[in-house]
């Protein structure tokens, strides 16, 4: 029996045979290989779906997105992760030896043994262990690196979290901060806030060993200050700036090594004794280079060669041994041709020299690192990038000469290589090899099977490639650079390597500027605006999101527009205050509501004009202004704080409200406004006249009642007392004015004719300015001179009369009753308190007819 293809649950299309025919209950078969057409393996796929990472940073939920550019969003509270756990021993361990450099293939000399450093790694080690932060100071090539891993082994059981091995070649305080805090703790897809790394790394207590330190001063203050709990073991050239001396970072200083030692490295490198011309040229080596090790390690390097050549009587093969072997000589018998010893020249700058006994393959490794600006591919990009399926063993040659150093997770040029290589002509076509090494880490870090953190290792190599092409010696090399940034970016992204993202997304868009693709600018704008964004960087944010969507404006990008769009939104928010939920930004405080209760002003104080506006008037009631009346609120306050701010007017409108209308029920409470009362009469006097003085102190003028003038006739003067001392009169009795009779103001704003004493109804009359025009005459005179609290501030003093025989000034009577405030123009006007007799402005009294 014959099964039918849907016994094999797919159908004729799924089978992947173009145009095969099935007979029906035939078996499907597959046509022969030599018959499929070529083009089928190599034809345009179908574009899959883009692969996009969700991250959690800091509160921030983002969502990579490489096609219309990252989104991001307040996290949901089911997605914040729990805090961090920290990692055992073994796990760290693993951890560190993952981030080791790989050990490339092929036969390697062993590492020469540490000379002439005990005494400075004994004191590392002591120091270290009292918590002691030390930098060890010395000039490239001296052995920094391989003292730090003497001592990084001696201090593996000094601290509770062990030693932690850091490079600081191109990375800034943060970026190690966040490195050591992934050593040290298990993290997955989450990159905390700084408050929250500063919390994390503030705990740490770890030996940390920093090579290649390039950054000091207040910069290396702040990588201190934020780990207290770690001893560090800094790695520098003395052209990097010195820590401050607050900072209280032991100095030790790394020299070169003394002839003795220096000979005797070069012999290990040989594995045999010197000869006497070899140790002379050694030590004239030794005298030029300063005995820096580096240097003999690659003068032991040429020594092995020379050995080689002189025991090959025929070129070698790719493998190392001669193609045709003599009978009578043995390739390790020494018995070859003669090969002279390199110059002195050669000895202090051997790269050329060491380079040109190489492979090809070794070479070409040589040449991309020149290209790449001295960062060396890795040794499986080798082979692609070479052109041959054994270029990764080139790498163990290039070690073995010395020409590689370590540097973290990868290798580069030693010391004063590149130099040299670029004065020999290595330099020659590195544009088109930069293009080369780039047009392949495009392919490698947008392939599927490359995970986001094996391409963040990878990282310097890929940016040094694009940063090689950012010149634009060729059309086509800014146009793969803005290539490469698309593509390396958001992998840097997912991998939480967001140095690399930022260098990456910094160099395209520059790339993009030049080529003029107005697309890739404005993706580049908003990926730049997103990783400011999450930084805590909202200025930034919002200056590139607002290019960004100003360029997908005028391209009619819609998707980019929107997603723009709702990231500015969300730095809108934060800058304006408050998060959802009641939380507050990261590093910012919640503004609090203002509230300002009415205090009425203090008994005795100067009276003052108390004005109240009900809502709606166009003056603040309670809340101050920062901004002039008029200007515009800012957007986010006035966005966000709109109901608040409603209400809090309102129930400030009510209270001062309340307050006033208490504070004037309390006044009509306190004061009888009737006219039976005789403490409320307010007399007026004419103001003193140009008289002579009546030997009291005070001039009597003509108007003055005691020069001579008669009870009955009180025109506009004083009444004479004519009651006991201590009695005041009552209206209407003799000498006292009747209420609204001529010159007493009956009703506000009714003021006496100067001359006639009767009112005029066509206004008040303005006054001079510095002359009172009217006096308060006191029925009780006092030898006490008047308080200055009666006299408001900005009022003029009135003029206050003595009584007769008193033979001085006295101040008002507390007792008398306020008149209805003047209108007339130039005289201030306040409203008085209970208790208080403010001064009274009236007409000028007629001359005494007498």
């Amino acid at each position: 029996m014959s099964r039918g293809p849907e016994e094999f649950n797919h159908a004729d299309d799924a089978v992947g045979v173009a145009g095969a025919h099935t007979e029906p209950g035939a078996a499907p078969h597959r046509p022969p290989r030599d018959k499929e057409p070529a083009s089928a393996d190599f034809g345009q796929r179908a574009a899959g779906l883009a692969r996009t990472v969700q991250l959690v940073a800091g509160d921030f939920l983002l969502t990579v997105n490489p096609v219309d550019g990252s989104e991001i969003e307040n996290c949901p509270p089911g997605e914040i992760p729990a805090r961090a756990v920290r990692r055992d021993a073994a796990d760290r361990a693993e951890y560190q030896r993952a981030a080791l450099p790989p050990l490339p293939p092929g036969l390697m000399v062993p590492t020469p043994a540490l000379l002439e450093r005990q005494e400075e790694r004994a004191r590392l080690v002591r120091l270290l262990g009292r918590g002691r932060s030390v930098r060890l100071t010395g000039p490239a090539g001296s052995g920094r690196s391989a003292l730090l891993d003497a001592v990084a082994a001696d201090c593996a059981e000094l601290a509770p979290d062990g030693v932690v091995r850091l490079c600081g070649h191109r990375r800034s305080p943060t970026e190690l901060l966040h490195e050591l805090y992934a050593t040290v703790f298990r993290t997955s897809r989450h990159r905390p806030d700084r408050a929250t790394l500063l919390d994390l790394v503030h705990d740490i207590g770890a030996v940390v060993v920093l090579d290649d330190l390039e950054f000091g001063g207040a910069t290396l203050e702040e990588l201190l200050l934020a780990t207290p709990e770690c001893a560090y073991l800094l790695a520098a050239t003395p052209d990097v700036q010195a820590p401050h001396t607050e900072s209280h970072v032991e100095e030790v200083f790394l020299s070169g090594l003394g002839r003795g030692a220096s000979l005797e490295l070069l012999e290990q490198a040989v594995d045999r004794p010197l000869t006497d011309e070899e140790a002379n040229w050694a030590g004239d080596l030794w005298f030029e280079s300063e005995g820096l090790p580096l240097r003999f390690v690659q003068a032991g390097a040429l020594l092995r060669q020379r050995d080689r050549l002189r025991g090959e009587a025929n070129s070698p093969d790719p493998y190392g041994f001669p193609l045709e072997e003599p009978a009578e000589a043995s390739v390790f018998s020494g018995e070859g041709r003669e090969v002279a010893l390199p110059t002195l020249g050669d000895g202090a700058a051997p790269a050329a020299l060491l380079a040109s006994r190489l492979s090809e393959a070794a070479r070409a490794t040589l040449r991309f690192a020149v290209a790449l600006g001295g960062e060396v591919p890795h040794q499986a990009h080798l082979p692609a990038l070479v052109g041959d399926t054994h270029a990764d063993a080139s790498l163990g040659e290039l070690l073995d000469c010395g020409l590689l150093s370590p540097a973290g997770a990868r290798y580069r040029l030693a010391a004063g290589v590149l130099t040299q290589l670029e004065n020999s002509g290595y330099a020659s076509g590195a544009g088109e090899l930069a293009h080369t090494a780039a047009r392949h880490y495009t392919w490698w870090t947008g392939h599927p099977s490359v995970a986001p953190e094996r391409a963040a290792a990878e990282a310097d190599g890929v940016l040094a490639s694009m940063s090689a092409l950012l010149p634009g010696d060729e059309p086509d090399h800014p146009a793969a650079a803005v290539e490469l940034a698309r593509t390396a970016a958001p992998v840097f992204a997912a991998g939480l390597h967001w140095g690399a993202w930022e260098r990456a997304l910094r160099t395209g868009s520059e790339a993009a500027r030049r080529t003029g693709e107005v697309a890739e600018e404005a993706y580049f704008h908003h990926e730049l605006g997103v990783l400011a964004l999450c930084n805590g960087g909202l200025d930034r944010a919002r200056a590139e999101l607002e290019a960004s969507i100003g360029l997908r404006g005028a391209l009619s990008d819609k998707r980019g527009t929107v997603a723009g769009r709702r990231a500015l939104a969300l730095v809108e928010d934060r800058a304006g205050g408050l998060l959802p939920g009641g939380r507050a930004p990261a590093g910012d405080e919640a503004p609090h509501a203002r509230h300002e209760a009415f205090q009425p002003p203090p008994v005795g104080a100067p009276s003052a004009v108390v004005t109240a506006q009900l809502p709606g008037a166009e003056g603040a009631l309670i809340t101050r202004r920062d901004t002039p009346v008029g200007a515009a609120m800012p957007k986010a306050r006035r966005t966000l704080f709109g109901g608040a701010r409603r209400n809090l007017v309102a129930a400030g409108a009510g209270a001062l409200l309340a307050a006033v209308l208490g504070t004037v029920v309390t006044l009509g409470a306190t004061s009888n406004n009737t006219g039976d009362s005789p403490d409320n009469d307010v007399k007026q006097q004419q103001t003193t006249g140009e008289g002579g003085d009546d030997g009291s102190g005070t001039s009597a003028g003509p108007d003055d009642p005691s020069a001579g003038a008669t009870p009955g006739d009180n025109k506009g003067g004083r009444p004479a007392s004519t009651g006991r001392p201590g009695t005041t009169p009552t209206p209407g009795t003799s000498g006292q004015p009747v209420p609204g009779a001529s010159g007493t103001p009956s009703a506000p704003g009714a003021t006496g004719h100067p001359s006639t004493g009767a009112s005029t109804p066509g206004g008040p009359k303005s006054s001079t300015p510095g002359k009172p025009s009217g006096s308060i005459t006191p029925t009780k005179s006092t030898p006490s001179s008047p308080s200055p609290s009666d006299t408001p501030t900005g009022t003029p003093s009135p003029s206050v009369s003595s009584s007769p025989g008193s033979g001085g000034t006295g101040p008002p009577d507390p007792t008398t009753k306020p008149p209805p405030p003047s209108t007339a123009t130039g005289s201030p006007t306040s409203t008085v308190r209970a208790g208080s007799t403010p001064p009274t402005t009236s007409t000028t009294p007629n001359r005494h007819q007498g």
